[in-house]
């Protein structure tokens, strides 16, 4: 890899941590103990956008950023929040989900094929991928709950999936044609 592709890489990484630390901005506190917010689909957005290596760096990145001190977590900071807190799971399905959805486009839809690769399979890999990187999240999300709380298996998923249903909706179809126009774009100065 030339050092042109290095430092555009390190850039595209610092900007989608960066990005994903914004989002703390957006969150609607809920009586259950998780906030709506955007955080998770930018998180996802970052690991279908970026690939599974410079996506999960960048939200490796972010992860540090607030257990060093940022508030990045929802206006929270430190590794506590990880650890012992109600939303820790999720935190840690950031980084899962970011894996997840680069994988799976990495092998399915590489980016060296995107011209080739008919636009409704696009369309469909692009959804498959969002959609898998969401149940990955909540997967992690809900043990973390229950880890944390103490709480059996359905009232906490009444607390942290439920509500979250139409709102992971939206993010979804958000973010599926995002990814179906900025992969083609950040391919051309990314190895993804």
């Amino acid at each position: 890899m030339n050092t042109k592709k290095v430092s555009t890489s390190i850039i595209f990484v610092a900007l989608f941590a960066a990005i994903t630390a914004a989002g703390c901005f957006v969150s609607v506190p809920l009586p259950g103990g998780v906030p709506i917010v955007l955080q998770d689909m930018l998180a996802i957005l970052t690991g279908l956008l970026l690939g599974p290596v410079y996506g999960t760096a960048a939200v490796f990145v972010f992860l540090v950023l607030g257990c060093i001190g940022l508030p990045v977590f929802s206006g929270k900071a430190g590794i506590a929040v990880i650890i012992a807190g109600p939303t820790g799971g999720f935190l840690i399905g950031y980084l899962l989900a970011a894996l997840t959805a680069g994988l799976f486009l990495h092998f399915l839809l590489p980016a060296a094929k995107l011209r080739e690769t008919p636009a409704a399979k696009q369309w469909i890999l692009i959804t498959v991928a969002a959609i898998l990187a969401n149940v990955v999240n909540y997967c992690s999300g809900t043990i973390g709950f229950m880890r944390v709380t103490g709480k059996p298996l359905a009232p906490t998923l009444a607390a942290v999936l439920v509500p979250f249903i139409p709102g992971t909706i939206i993010k979804i179809v958000v973010s599926i044609p995002l990814t179906k126009k900025l992969r083609s774009v950040l391919a051309n100065y990314l190895s993804i």
